[in-house]
């Protein structure tokens, strides 16, 4: 817990790895460019201005080089994040939502690595940040709140203590009493009542919601928080206690000004709390667009299938049976060269979808501006869809 806290990330420690090394990136078509622009917001999208940005990421390839081969965990993602936004993030396990998280704090385990592409905050790319100067912007310019605050949290330490570490690495300035009276102070912040008492409590004191809220305070504990990091954060919490963490954010993000990237695989969550949703699959952004846009026009036969396998209201939706999206997450190191759906979509063409990977291009009319998917079929499933 010590490293994590000297990081200023609310989770277990692990190795800071994968310096960014310089890469061609390839031949881009300029479909893929145009997507490019348009996820950044320089395509006159109607995104907001280039000042409103907080944190792009261009063309990021993180891989994992393992004794069977090399496993591509998060490949060629574009995302970007404005200031006081919510971008959601969603996609199944193993689609390289952690990771892409992970990569941005430059905490990426052996024996992975960063290979290829930018990650600007502010314009200042993080990936050619010596070590020393990168764990000055972990902690106190971006937090991450990891899964499972239980096995995030040192049982053996005090939570008071674990929040303190944080304001010895990176407010040094403060001394030791006002280091307790910050901790209440962030204690209180995240809704934890009696805080003067709670700070001596540990880990297996506290329910689950409020280990929660622990974490969130020692994201928050440097006291610049740009970009707050949120790795699941409602998994294995009942549905009331879900609600009321979300109520924190949200609430954080209006009092603190912050912006928030928010992964998880409930798209309910999605719906509630963000402006924006990325939908990832196999360490591939597949669709981009706003929440309404997603919601109303999913263009992707990943997004859709996920859409029509949430629960329906109504009495005629209980003699339905619940889709699935068949088949499972490939395996990243045995992938076939083409659209990495292809083997559980319902509308894959061999001819057409293999091959090469689909480029990140604006998704047909009738979406909106900047909505952006991974399909070489898009307009044919849209044509079918508007037959139907």
């Amino acid at each position: 817990m010590a490293d994590a806290a000297r990081h200023g990330t609310a989770g277990t420690p692990t190795q800071a790895g994968g310096a960014a090394q310089s890469a061609d990136g390839g031949h881009e078509t300029a479909g893929a460019a145009q997507a490019s622009a348009e996820a950044h917001g320089s395509a006159g999208d109607g995104s907001p201005p280039e000042a409103d940005r907080l944190l792009e990421i261009r063309g990021l390839h993180t891989h994992f080089f393992t004794e069977r081969g090399v496993l591509r965990a998060v490949d060629g993602v574009d995302l970007s994040v404005d200031r006081q936004e919510v971008l959601g993030v969603v996609g199944e396990s193993g689609c390289g939502k952690t990771m892409t998280a992970r990569s941005i704090l430059r905490l990426i385990p052996h024996p992975g690595a960063i290979v290829a592409g930018e990650i600007l905050l502010q314009r200042r790319n993080l990936l050619a940040l010596p070590e020393a100067e990168m764990r000055r912007v972990r902690g106190r310019q971006i937090s991450m709140v990891f899964q499972e605050p239980m096995t995030s949290l040192n049982p053996a330490y005090r939570i008071g203590n674990q929040i303190g570490e944080v304001l010895v690495a990176h407010r040094r300035e403060m001394s030791r009493g006002e280091r307790r009276e910050r901790v209440v102070e962030l204690l209180r912040l995240v809704g934890i009542p009696s805080p003067e008492q709670r700070v001596a409590s540990y880990p297996h004191h506290l329910s689950g919601g409020m280990r929660q809220r622990v974490m969130i305070a020692i994201a928050l504990a440097g006291g610049e928080t740009q970009l707050l990091i949120a790795d699941e954060p409602t998994t294995a919490l009942d549905v009331t206690i879900q609600a009321q963490v979300l109520e924190l954010f949200q609430e954080l993000q209006r009092r603190i000004g912050m912006a928030v990237m928010l992964i998880t695989h409930d798209l309910g969550v999605v719906a509630e709390t963000a402006g924006r949703v990325a939908v990832m699959y196999a360490g591939s952004v597949v669709e981009y667009a706003t929440v309404d846009e997603l919601f109303a026009r999913p263009a992707h036969p990943y997004t859709q299938g996920l859409l029509r396998s949430l629960p329906q209201r109504g009495r005629d939706a209980r003699k339905s049976r619940l889709f699935t999206v068949p088949g499972a997450v490939p395996d990243l190191l045995d992938l076939e060269p083409g659209c990495k759906f292809f083997a559980r979509c319902l509308h894959a063409v061999a001819d057409v979808c293999l091959g090469s990977e689909p480029p990140l291009e604006a998704a047909p009319a009738p979406a909106g501006a900047g909505h952006l998917v991974r399909c070489r079929r898009v307009d044919e499933i849209a044509a079918q869809e508007r037959s139907a």
